[in-house]
């Protein structure tokens, strides 16, 4: 575990800012290559950017030496690095360079290092310019100092059981330390390894060699990159603000995520409805179109709640529009949808075509009144790219207020319009299909700074506009991966709104998708990995395209996604244009019926499934999580990311390979462990019977005792649709048989009691196995799938 001594520790001599690099450790055993150099899992790389040579190394005061080791620096620090600071001053920490020599230039010194203490489980620590005023992140706990410089820290690390960092596709949930670079900036770009995709979470969570947890979050907005080396250590780079860091004290994975959220925001509660299995297409082309899939669903039996609309519902893929040609009669069947019990969510896009006829298009005319856009550089005239409307756009700066009030207003409008129930909102990183703006971006130190993070392309400006672009908070170069910040949607009832592109405390006000994956069984196996990911970046409400985006699915990959997917937080079908339909009506008999039963299997977990939520709003933790999240102490649960559980209670493990019928041996070689070290009795089936169109029907709960005959647990009910302040858990402790009936009250059924005793009271695992029997031939299926842990119940 990490001790405020510790700490203090840690904080004082992992320093690096600026040019500013700590002294390495002497090494047990050196590279044979190079007698009395740092071995090569201690090196520091001096070079980070592409170009690195002996001479320039070497004139750098920094070591080169080549290594057959994949990825290792050839350049490095050395064990006597000239770089560094002193530090001086009695009352607070100074810290002032130690020599002249620079990487880049513009060293700064001195530097102040604040530690403080801002709760029992949280630490901050920031090290920044005593001598200049500095821009604010617009996050309660922290202040995040820009400027555009080069700064870099490296730490070590207990263990090399390290998560986190994002947004990315990472091929494993437990990270790759063997010099491994992830770069974090915001960019509209499809899942690529290594890439730098949609958000930025810099943050990580680490399990100690003693089982305990911590996690620490970098507050820090510019572009930046991490190396993760197999010391282990990790090496943090940003081209601007403050080292801003914040260390979450634990000790358990789940203690981590509630600190961490604690600080950023809790979770956003999500509608009832919003559980719900969703479809979405890009390329139904017409209202025909979408109601023949409709028809096919309900045909097939197949539950789903939510219907999406992709730009394709647009007039000429224009915000605020719809196509009243080929999509003539959407408001009348939207709300034929709405009384059927389903609800609409329609994409918009942030970005407003500007080369309408004059007096036609308002969402224009209203922002160019209200001057709500991105300005180029001199701070006037309008950022102008191109995106998916025709002619030239221009960008909405979501950090002016004056924006979220004219977003607002026209959301507002277009719902007299198209009665929609959420907003999903796409390509707000923000996207752009040019290289910065017209007429290209500037030769300067903003926009080509002197050292570009690992990002795709090394380009600050692809797909997205010039770094000296001007926002209503500063600089784009700043506030770009900020962008997503203020959109959001202001509703009487709980608002609905998925974003593409999300940040640091995100997750109040959205959920997330996993982007613009591939019909790929890669594609299949590695969306476990995003969801743990996201649920702990405190964005639970987290899911992936389901059976891939870009593509052309198979029967076998879409049958098996459509399995894993009916488990994400976020179930939704969703495919691009120009691909074959891929709902799961369409590919006959036989599909449908697997579909549907997997489906009403969540839907019948779907009161377990929303007090997790509850549970996240209130406290922070996770919906989805890991093994090694319960099982902390087990090394073998380390590693495991092709399975997963929902809440402490529920572990599914899907199929995630072509042409398997088994998943590999999870259940025997670890999991029956894991029983028999707790209990033989520690997991157990738990059923439930909710679907959401049927919320006013009673619902029974199965409650699995444990040894002493006693069970306890907590089910959170309301509306479902409401806001307020959420009341507390219903809790109860008692027997096994023990049927609840929901309460009438439309404000949520809420309370605490003690289930009876007696005849239903039993302690016999024979007869607990007789009864649940019994319930899973009246289901008419096996649910052995899903589990729920004894001496709880949900």
């Amino acid at each position: 575990s990490i001790d405020r001594k510790h700490l203090s520790v840690l904080v004082e001599a992992s320093l690096l800012f600026a040019s500013l690099q700590c002294c390495s450790h002497s090494s047990p055993a050196q590279d044979a290559q190079c007698p009395g150099a740092v071995a090569v899992q201690k090196r520091i790389d001096c070079h980070p950017q592409p170009g690195a040579s002996q001479e320039a190394c070497e004139a750098r005061g920094c070591t080169w030496c080549s290594t057959d080791v994949p990825n290792a620096p050839w350049c490095f620090f050395p064990e006597d690095s000239p770089y560094g600071y002193a530090r001086s001053g009695s009352t607070e920490v100074t810290l002032n360079k130690r020599q002249s020599l620079t990487l880049f230039g513009n060293d700064i010194s001195p530097i102040v290092l604040e530690v403080e203490f801002q709760t029992k489980d949280r630490l901050r620590f920031r090290l920044y310019d005593p001598n200049k005023q500095r821009f604010e992140v617009p996050l309660k706990i922290n202040v995040l100092h820009v400027i555009h410089v080069f700064l870099q820290i490296t730490t070590t690390v207990p263990s090399t059981s390290v998560y986190g960092f994002g947004e990315h596709e990472h091929p494993t949930f437990k990270h790759n330390m063997d010099f491994v670079t992830y770069g974090m900036f915001a960019r509209d770009q499809a899942p690529t390894s290594f890439a730098n995709l949609y958000g930025v979470h810099p943050f990580y969570m680490c399990v100690e060699p003693d089982s305990n947890a911590h996690g620490v979050l970098l507050l820090n907005s510019n572009a930046q990159d991490v190396t993760l080396s197999p010391n282990p250590a990790l090496t943090f780079r940003t081209i601007g603000g403050i080292l801003d860091f914040y260390l979450f004290m634990g000790p358990t994975p789940e203690n981590v995520v509630q600190q961490y959220t604690e600080a950023i925001g809790r979770p956003h509660m999500p509608a009832y409805w919003s559980l719900g299995f969703q479809l979405s297409r890009w390329g139904y082309g017409s209202l025909d179109v979408l109601k023949e899939t409709v028809n096919r669903m309900e045909h097939h039996d197949i539950p789903y709640d939510v219907q999406h609309f992709d730009i394709d519902y647009m007039e000429r893929r224009l915000d605020f529009t719809y196509d009243k040609v080929n999509f003539a009669g959407l408001p009348e069947f939207m709300k034929d949808l709405k009384k059927k019990g389903k609800h609409n969510v329609v994409i918009l896009d942030p970005f407003i075509t500007k080369d309408e006829e004059p007096g036609t298009y308002r969402p224009y005319e209203l922002g160019q009144e209200m001057g709500v856009w991105v300005n180029n550089s001199d701070g006037v005239t309008p950022a102008v790219g191109q995106a998916w409307p025709p002619g030239d756009s221009v960008f909405p700066d979501y950090t002016n207020p004056r924006t979220v009030e004219w977003w607002t207003q026209l959301c507002l409008e277009f719902k007299d319009v198209l009665d929609y129930d959420g907003i999903w909102i796409d390509m707000n990183e923000p996207s752009n299909f040019m290289r910065g703006q017209y007429p290209g971006c500037a030769d300067n130190e903003i926009n080509n700074p002197p050292y570009t993070p690992s990002i795709s392309d090394r380009s600050l400006a692809e797909k997205t506009l010039c770094p000296d672009s001007k926002t209503y908070l500063g600089d784009h170069y700043n506030t770009h991966s900020l962008f997503v910040f203020k959109i959001f949607l202001i509703r009487f009832q709980r608002a609905f709104v998925l974003s593409r592109s999300t940040f640091v405390g995100s997750g109040k006000h959205s959920g997330h998708w996993l982007g613009d994956n591939f019909s790929q069984w890669k594609d299949l196996r590695r969306s476990v990995v995003g969801i743990l990911e996201f649920n702990l970046f405190g964005i639970p409400y987290i899911g992936a395209d389901i059976c891939g985006f870009n593509y052309n699915t198979t029967y076998e990959l879409c049958l098996r996604w459509m399995q894993l997917g009916s488990f994400y937080p976020f179930s939704r079908n969703h495919n691009a244009e120009g691909n074959s339909e891929q709902d799961p009506a369409v590919f006959g008999d036989a599909f449908a019926k697997i579909s549907r039963a997997t489906l009403r299997i969540r839907y019948s977990l779907l009161p377990y499934l929303y007090t997790l939520f509850y549970e996240s709003h209130i406290h922070g933790g996770t919906v989805v999580r890991s093994l090694m999240h319960e099982f902390t102490s087990d090394q073998e649960t380390h590693g495991i990311d092709t399975a997963f559980l929902w809440g402490p209670a529920f572990m599914i493990a899907p199929v995630l390979e072509e042409a398997s019928t088994v998943i590999k041996n999870l259940c025997s070689e670890v999991f029956v462990k894991l029983l028999g070290r707790d209990s033989a009795h520690r997991f157990v089936l738990t059923l439930l019977n909710v679907f959401v169109n049927s919320r006013l029907n009673p619902f029974g709960l199965i409650i699995a005792l444990d040894e002493q005959g006693q069970a306890s647990g907590s089910l959170f009910w309301d509306d479902g649709d409401s806001i307020g302040k959420p009341g507390p858990l219903l809790c109860v402790r008692g027997g096994l048989g023990w049927m609840l009936e929901k309460g009438s009250s439309p404000r949520g059924w809420l309370g605490t009691g003690t289930a009876p005793q007696g005849s239903s009271h039993s302690t016999s695992l024979t007869e607990f196995k007789k009864c649940l029997d019994n319930a899973l031939g009246h289901m008419g299926r096996c649910l052995g799938m899903v589990l729920c842990r004894t001496g709880s119940w949900t």
